[in-house]
């Protein structure tokens, strides 16, 4: 192969390299500088919780019940007046229904957050979705965003699109099968990626 056309090669693939890698270094980047601890968290108008699906009885996910956990712990420290339950509602085959928000509700309840904290946000259908909703319509400009840690960046990331000034705790991703664990993990790069090219689109 000539030396000209190995360099093309090398530079064509160098450039594929960094369209892939620098999107998603950016969003995660942005998100882990507005990562905190559960006790290093500022006063916001808000705690956002995002949903993480309901088990076939109707409760809270384990993935769920961790973010809620921590919403408990913070709200008892004083970081918020408010709690913002953010999840899917609608109905199912059969005349039933799935809402995520009353689920998160009752659990947290049971945890001694009193019921008039909280804020069922019936159409946090996505992060960016559930971001801009606290502001523009539950009226929160500041807030804590609560979710699994490998999700964490990419959430806060989206918060920022959505012109929320949030900071973030992550709560433990550990699954009962290492391999739901790895693809979560996995399933981050192309979701991080995706997500820096809407904001570069402006989308």
């Amino acid at each position: 192969m000539r030396t000209g056309h190995r360099r093309a090669l090398l530079t064509t693939a160098g450039v594929l390299v960094i369209a892939l890698v620098a999107p998603v270094a950016w969003v995660q980047g942005v998100g882990r500088a507005h990562t905190r601890a559960i006790d290093d968290v500022p006063s916001v108008d808000a705690i956002v919780v995002l949903g993480a699906g309901l088990r076939p009885d109707g409760t809270p996910s384990t993935y769920l019940r961790r973010r809620l956990a921590a919403a408990a712990d913070l709200y008892a420290a004083g970081a918020a007046p408010t709690v913002i339950l953010s999840g899917d509602a609608h109905d199912t085959p059969g005349g039933g229904s799935y809402d995520e928000p009353a689920s998160m509700r009752d659990w947290i309840l049971d945890l001694g957050v009193p019921d008039d904290a909280l804020v069922l946000d019936r159409e946090g259908f996505d992060t960016t979705a559930t971001c801009r909703r606290a502001g523009d319509v539950y009226g929160a400009r500041t807030a804590v965003v609560i979710t699994q840690d490998y999700h964490l960046p990419r959430a806060l990331f989206s918060c920022a699109r959505a012109g929320l000034d949030a900071v973030g705790v992550g709560v433990s991703a550990a699954s009962a099968t290492r391999a739901q664990w790895l693809w979560w993990h996995v399933r981050e790069v192309p979701a991080s990626w995706k997500a820096a090219a809407r904001e570069a689109l402006g989308r």
